[in-house]
């Protein structure tokens, strides 16, 4: 049996890593999948489905599932368009940071709280379309940054990170951007009334 570890990749990877699994194993054999979420799940499952392979999947532990395909002979595929992830989770907020701390008072418990609120972005189920950084929220998005990582898986589900390029440029940090993209004051005000909800920590 060929095992593979997708807990934590973010969707299409733990389908693409199934599909590989799969071509190597010749035509016939077992590959057995973990995953972390059941968005996963349904999608390595609607995989199996489209191939016609025989598939199970059990719930491990919290957030732990294992999905497990059963190859036969090369069954013919059919032509496939590109893998739908998951349903569109993302809500029509924007998350608006302005600092690289949140709320006032001791500087240290701020930046602690900020850190703890992207992290919990992360695992809500209904994302936010869009965030804004600027001013001091600007370094967030740069090297070195505690939430880097986290503002990655973000974007991995399809939120769009936006920081401004002029305060990047005041604080010195246009070629330090690690995640997202650059935009300008036009598209902040664009995206901020456009919103159903503006969200600032």
């Amino acid at each position: 049996m060929v095992k593979v570890d997708a807990r934590g990749d973010a969707c299409p990877l733990p389908v693409v890593k199934a599909k590989k699994a799969i071509a190597e194993l010749n035509g016939a054999g077992e590959v057995e999948i973990l995953v972390d979420n059941e968005i996963a799940v349904q999608n390595l499952t609607k995989m199996a489905q489209q191939k016609g392979l025989v598939y199970s999947a059990e719930k491990l532990a919290e957030r732990e599932y294992s999905v497990r395909f059963t190859v036969g002979k090369a069954v013919p595929e059919r032509e496939e368009k590109t893998e739908a992830c998951a349903p569109d989770t993302r809500t029509d907020t924007v998350v608006v940071i302005a600092s690289d701390q949140m709320g006032e008072g001791a500087e240290e418990l701020g930046k602690t709280l900020l850190k703890a609120f992207v992290f919990s972005l992360t695992q809500q189920d209904k994302l936010p379309k869009t965030i804004l950084l600027y001013n001091g929220g600007a370094y967030l998005t740069c090297e070195g940054s505690p939430m880097l990582e986290d503002l990655k898986a973000l974007e991995a589900e399809g939120v769009e990170i936006l920081t401004c390029g002029t305060c990047l440029n005041f604080y010195g940090l246009t070629e330090k951007l690690a995640v997202g993209g650059v935009t300008n004051m036009y598209v902040i005000a664009e995206k901020m009334l456009g919103a159903g909800n503006v969200v600032k920590p």
